[in-house]
């Protein structure tokens, strides 16, 4: 039975009055308390993180305290430990995979510094002899981002009841983290039907048979990529600090072990990987020893590290940590707990993509997007025409991207072409090549063009004299770009592509406004340079490598695409690039227009 949610919510900002959504600030980071019992939570929590995506921009925090009673009576709550049960476990995955859905833009991070397993003395004074902790919060914590806003899914019995309880919920938030000064306060209210309508008895015997306390270890490990962190490395982070009592070891996929990965262009740098789970790992359980390492093979320290207990893996990677424990049985160290998640689900899949979510997905869909804003020395370019400088390797499918954009209303300039026409006789690059390198027989042709080919055997392998023939011919390509861009100014033309092979090298990008850059991995630009140039593939292998790689290109892109598959799905990206562009230009002289 769906599940219907008010489209106003109850803010209390104390001591501000209640503010319908429509009235209501978008706020940065927000917190969100979660109060409903565990085995109702998983009814609530979409039209709840819906709400809630009406209210937080950036980062939504999720706290949980199951019963907490933020109504009249008894006095100001205070946050309790609550134990790592099965249902617990159940209610992250399905969170995250709620978030992927519904909220995809949120960055949702489920915090457990108040999950804890309860200890074997349960009457030492840290327990106050109740078998659990106290206070999970002795001070308030510290978080990477402050939240501004406090939300949660109390369902209130009064509406009179607002203020108070808005009251109660900044003060509980409070005690718990460290918090923006004026913290706002929304009571958001999905209306849910009693739990017994929505959900069959035997369901609720389901519920109830994995409400289980979870096995918990001392030191638990896992591995990945973790590129561009998302729901599915997030669900095994939070399950792996929830079977962690005090250390967890991260080991992180680098260098060899990416070189076999779709886009790996577009992963990010290990330094910022690293970055970014340190970052989320602090938020989420600070009371535990976290180590991250580098992984160039695919075992690393788990092979070898006789403290380890437990390894989390999903049904995809649990080979790899049979493969792990066969490891340590050769060196003589007990087998690790494998511990086994379930993937998730991605419901915006495409045809080209896999149906879990994961980094190579998220990389795809990057493609003709804006990776990174245009520098902004750029002033000294007149906005008409917006030009694009399109490079790539050899192989990259670059042309036939240039000529699709052609085909959509761009004015394609080949720099190819213009530099043959720099070495027409009488052109000032023809007459310095041959005093540069020779005017025999050898490198003129007999219509009195320079033999290309013949010019190009004496730079192959020297860079002294490659550099010498550059100097000569790019700038003067150079300038009959600049000559064509300016014709296209003068005919009305809107945008500019400038198809260079050469742009980065030349250093070209000051005459463009946007660098995009085509990649293909290089397997496969070698396999398309044999067929299309009827070369071995030693000699298509020599030419990529004097060419700069995917890599240093992609660093140096504001759009990057790629032809690796079909020409259906190039054609997408080519559209989808072009149509984000015209967003851009749109923009751009909106605000170049003076203030009227």
């Amino acid at each position: 039975m769906a599940i219907s949610v008010i489209k106003t919510l109850c803010v209390a900002c104390v001591p501000a009055p209640v503010t319908h959504l429509a009235n209501m600030s978008m706020f940065s980071t927000g917190i969100l308390v979660l109060t409903s019992p565990l085995h109702t939570l998983p009814l609530r929590i979409a039209p709840v993180l819906s709400s809630a995506a009406q209210v937080v921009e950036r980062t939504l925090y999720v706290h949980l305290h199951p019963g907490l009673n933020l109504g009249a009576g008894g006095g100001q709550p205070r946050p309790v430990f609550i134990q790592p049960v099965v249902d617990l476990s159940s209610l992250i995955t399905g969170l995250y995979s709620n978030a992927a859905n519904v909220c995809g833009h949120l960055d949702v991070r489920v915090l457990l510094t108040n999950v804890r397993a309860q200890p074997n003395n349960a009457s030492s004074p840290e327990t106050g002899g109740t078998g659990v902790a106290c206070n999970p919060f002795p001070s308030p914590q510290p978080l990477s981002h402050s939240p501004e806003v406090v939300l949660t899914d109390y369902a209130l019995q009064d509406p009179g009841q607002s203020p108070l309880v808005a009251q109660c919920l900044q003060r509980y938030t409070g005690h718990c983290y460290v918090c923006t000064p004026g913290l706002a306060s929304v009571l958001l209210h999905p209306q849910l039907q009693k739990l017994e309508e929505e959900v069959e008895e035997g369901q609720k015997d389901d519920w109830d048979s994995r409400s289980e306390r979870m096995e918990t270890y001392s030191e638990v490990v896992v591995g990945g990529t973790f590129d561009r962190l998302h729901g599915a490395h997030k669900t095994l982070l939070n399950i792996s600090c929830l079977l962690a009592n005090k250390r967890f070891l991260i080991g992180v996929c680098d260098q060899e072990l990416l070189k076999k990965k779709v886009l790996k262009e577009l992963i990010e740098p290990y330094a910022l990987r690293v970055q970014r789970l340190q970052e989320f790992l602090q938020d989420v359980k600070p009371s535990l020893q976290y180590e991250i390492v580098p992984l160039s093979d695919p075992f690393g320290p788990s092979v070898i590290d006789a403290q380890l207990q437990c390894i989390v893996v999903s049904e995809e990677t649990r080979r790899g940590g049979e493969a792990v424990n066969k490891k340590r049985l050769e060196n003589g160290l007990p087998g690790l707990v494998l511990h086994e998640i379930q993937l998730l689900k991605d419901a915006h899949h495409t045809e080209m993509e896999e149906e879990k979510i994961s980094s190579s997905s998220l990389r795809s869909r990057l493609l003709g997007t804006l990776l990174t804003d245009p520098k902004q020395n750029k002033s000294h370019l007149p906005l008409v025409p917006y030009v694009i400088g399109l490079t790539g390797g050899s192989g990259s499918g670059k042309s036939s991207i240039a000529q699709q954009l052609e085909a959509l209303g761009a004015v394609r300039i080949d720099s190819d072409q213009l530099g043959h026409e720099t070495y027409r006789p009488g052109e000032v690059a023809y007459n310095r090549v041959l005093e540069e390198f020779g005017s025999g027989a050898d490198l003129i042709n007999e219509d009195k063009t320079i033999n290309r080919r013949a010019l190009g055997r004496k730079v192959f392998g020297n860079k002294e004299r490659l550099k010498a023939l550059t100097d000569i011919v790019w700038p003067e390509i150079a300038l009959l770009v600049k000559e064509r861009i300016q014709q296209a100014r003068e005919e009305g033309k809107q945008v500019c592509v400038v198809d260079a092979a050469v742009l980065l090298e030349a250093g070209w990008t000051d005459i463009v406004h946007e660098v995009w850059v085509a990649v293909i991995p290089e397997e496969e630009a070698v396999s398309r340079i044999t067929v299309r140039d009827g070369v071995s593939q030693e000699d298509a292998v020599r030419r990529l490598q004097s060419q700069w790689p995917n890599t240093q290109q992609v660093e140096q892109a504001n759009v990057v695409l790629c032809t690796l598959w079909e020409p259906e799905i190039t054609q997408k990206q080519v559209r989808k690039a072009w149509d984000l562009l015209q967003k851009r230009i749109q923009q751009s002289r909106e605000g170049a227009k003076p203030p009227s």
